[in-house]
C-alpha cells in the first residue's frame, strides 16, 4: 500500500492533463491551491505574534508547518481513495479513480496559463489597453498602468516562459517521480514562494527560506524547460530558431535574478528572437533588471500567440517523454 501511495500510472497523469488543458479550473469548485494559499496567511498571522522568535526563525516554521500539514493531507487522500477503490464495486472505484484524476489535474493550469495571455492579445487588437493592462496583473508582479501594447506583449512571454515550469513542467516532473503527495509537496513550497518569497521589507528574511527551498526544488524542471522550450521551437519553427532558444538560453539565462526564471525565459527570447526583462515599477518603484534576449525584429502581433503554441508543444512534449521513461521503467522491472 505504501509503495501505491507514492505512484501514479501514465494514464492517470495524460488524463490529469487532459482534463485541465480542455476544460481548466471550474469556477465553481474549490480550489486546492487557494486553501494552501489561505493556510499560510493564517500561519503566517500566527507566528508573526510570537515576538521571541526572529522572523527568520518563523518562515522556517511557516515552511515546515505548512509543507508538513498538506503532505499530510496528501498522503491521507491517497490513502483513503485507494483503500475504498480495493473495498468497493467496480461503479464506485471508477468514480473514486476518476475524482482523483481530477484532484491531479487541479494543480495542473496550462489551460489558464494561455487563456489568460490569449484574452491580453484579444483585448490589445480591439484596442482595450486599459483592459489588457488589468488583466496582466493576473499574470505579472509588476506595475502595468503605464505600460504600452509592445511591453504588455512581452510582459506576458516572460510571464508564460516562467510559469511554463511552475505550472505544468516542475508539476508534471514530481507528480511522475513520488505521485500525488509529491505534486502537493512541490506546489505548497510553490504556493509558499509566490506569496512570502520576496526581497522587499516585509519578507526579506521572514521568507528568505521558502524562496530558497522554491529555488532548490525548481532546478532541475527549470532547466528541463528550457530544454523542452528549444526542443518545441525545433518542431514550430525549425533549427535556426531552436539554435538561438538554446544559444540565449545559455548566454543570458543566468542574468535573472532568480536562478532558475531566467533559464525559461532566455530560451523563450531566443526562441522568439525577442528581448525581455529590463528595467520595470514594482509599487512605484523602479528595478533595474538585465535585458534576456535580442531584438531580432519579431512581430509583435503574433508574440503572445507563437509563445503559447510553444508553451503547448512543450507540455505535450513532456507528457511523452514521461510515458516513455515510465514505460521504459516499467519493463525494465518486470
Amino acid at each position: 500500500m505504501t509503495s501505491e501511495i507514492f505512484y501514479v500510472k501514465s494514464w492517470e497523469i495524460i488524463g490529469a492533463f487532459l482534463l485541465d488543458f480542455l476544460i481548466g479550473d471550474p469556477a465553481f469548485i474549490p480550489h486546492p491551491v487557494v486553501a494552501i494559499g489561505k493556510f499560510i496567511e493564517k500561519i503566517e498571522k500566527f507566528l508573526r505574534k510570537i515576538r521571541f522568535f526572529s522572523e527568520r526563525i518563523q518562515g522556517i516554521c511557516l515552511f515546515f508547518v505548512t509543507v508538513s500539514f498538506w503532505f499530510l493531507v496528501a498522503l491521507l487522500v491517497v490513502y483513503g481513495i485507494k483503500k475504498f477503490q480495493k473495498e468497493s464495486s467496480f461503479l464506485l472505484g471508477f468514480f473514486l479513480e476518476g475524482l482523483f484524476i481530477f484532484f491531479i489535474g487541479q494543480f495542473l493550469a496550462l489551460r489558464g496559463l494561455i487563456s489568460t495571455g490569449r484574452n491580453i492579445e484579444a483585448l490589445l487588437k480591439e484596442k482595450k489597453i486599459e483592459k489588457a493592462r488589468k488583466e496582466l496583473k493576473a499574470l505579472v508582479g509588476r506595475d502595468t498602468e503605464k505600460l504600452n501594447s509592445k511591453k504588455i506583449r512581452t510582459a506576458v512571454v516572460e510571464s508564460l516562459s516562467e510559469n511554463l515550469n511552475d505550472a505544468v513542467i516542475a508539476p508534471l516532473f514530481y507528480l511522475a517521480l513520488g505521485g500525488f503527495p509529491m505534486l502537493v509537496f512541490y506546489k505548497t513550497i510553490n504556493t509558499l514562494d509566490s506569496m512570502v518569497g520576496y526581497r522587499n521589507e516585509k519578507y526579506l528574511y521572514f521568507g528568505w527560506f521558502s524562496a530558497k527551498m522554491d529555488d532548490i526544488f525548481n532546478y532541475i524542471p527549470a532547466r528541463l524547460t528550457g530544454f523542452l522550450i528549444g526542443l518545441a521551437t525545433l518542431f514550430l519553427k525549425g533549427k535556426k530558431s531552436a539554435f538561438n532558444a538554446f544559444k540565449i538560453m545559455i548566454k543570458d539565462g543566468r542574468k535573472h535574478l532568480s536562478p532558475n526564471s531566467g533559464i525559461s525565459e532566455a530560451a523563450m527570447a531566443g526562441a522568439l528572437g525577442v528581448k525581455l526583462g529590463g528595467p520595470a515599477t514594482y509599487e512605484g518603484r523602479l528595478v533595474e533588471k538585465p535585458y534576456i534576449g535580442e531584438d531580432l525584429n519579431p512581430d509583435f502581433s503574433k508574440l503572445i500567440e507563437n509563445a503559447s503554441s510553444i508553451v503547448i508543444l512543450s507540455s505535450f512534449l513532456f507528457l511523452v517523454l514521461i510515458y516513455l521513461a515510465k514505460t521504459l521503467l516499467m519493463s525494465k522491472f518486470l
